[in-house]
């Protein structure tokens, strides 16, 4: 066997690990690798074998106390010969002393717990057709109406680490929509949807409750675009899931959230949809 090289992924290379996971059934965002690359133009690495790529994994540094890790595939004809573990250190190595969070297979948990993460909670993704959604509430207005910082003020609740620049081009890019719920003049939900290689995904999702939740649903669902819907929610939010279920979408897999270091003290009762499992 030749040996394996490993190094960074360009930016515009990203959609080499997309399509990768495309073909093992993630489903990704048909302009995602221009928002992924924003985060950390560093955090994506490939493996190669004389030149063709054989490996990939992310590992992607949000600040100096946090990164995610996701795009850990190694290509069908090359497993079982230690090229996975390889890469994997090589982005383990990139996040240094930070505590790093993934979503991982359910299968593999073990492996990673070898690695040094804990398990935080289970994600589970629902997907299905739904019916045109009734109209949406007057208070609904466009997320980029919100000034940002207010927006990413709210995202602290729920996520590690800042994230204002992969934050801002998944608001703004072609494609995306996203909308948000006023009450009483302060922001009590927003969310982004977004085309997919099948149908679309809604992410981030965030709430203060079921009702916000299903206003801005109701409002995502009533842009153009696919039927098919895709969302993943935390299975310790039992009011997502019971959104999700009442509109008919069923669970069709899950991931193991998983942590090394402290598993961070976030709001998961406001996350009615997770914003990526590759990005988290």
């Amino acid at each position: 066997m030749s040996d394996m090289q490993i190094r960074n992924l360009r930016p515009d290379e990203i959609s080499i690990a997309i399509d990768w996971a495309a073909a093992e059934g993630w489903n990704p965002g048909l302009r995602d690798a221009a928002c992924f690359a924003i985060s950390d133009a560093r955090g994506f690495f490939v493996g190669e074998i004389d030149g063709e790529p054989v490996a990939s994994v992310s590992c992607v540094t949000y600040d100096d106390r946090f990164a995610f890790l996701g795009f850990y595939i190694v290509r069908a004809g090359f497993r079982g010969r230690g090229l996975g573990l390889r890469i994997w250190n090589a982005a383990i190595a990139h996040a240094g002393a930070r505590v790093i969070g993934l979503d991982g297979v359910v299968a593999q948990q073990d492996n990673y717990r070898k690695s040094g993460f804990q398990l935080a909670y289970a994600n589970i993704r629902y997907g299905g057709i739904i019916a045109a959604p009734p109209k949406p509430p007057a208070e609904i207005v466009a997320l980029d109406a919100i000034p940002f910082a207010i927006v990413e003020a709210d995202d602290a609740t729920v996520f590690p680490a800042p994230r204002a620049a992969f934050l801002r081009a998944w608001i703004d890019t072609p494609g995306h929509v996203g909308r948000a719920l006023l009450r009483d003049g302060k922001l009590a939900a927003w969310g982004v949807i977004r085309p997919c290689r099948t149908g679309r995904k809604i992410g981030p999702l965030v709430a203060d409750d079921r009702a916000a939740a299903e206003a801005v649903l109701q409002a995502l669902l009533a842009s153009p675009g696919s039927d098919e819907i895709v969302l993943d929610i935390p299975a310790v939010n039992r009011d997502a899931i019971a959104l999700a279920e009442s509109l008919g979408l069923k669970p069709t897999f899950e991931t193991a959230r998983m942590y090394t270091g402290p598993i961070p003290s976030l709001r998961l009762d406001r996350v009615f949809g997770v914003t990526s499992f590759e990005l988290g």
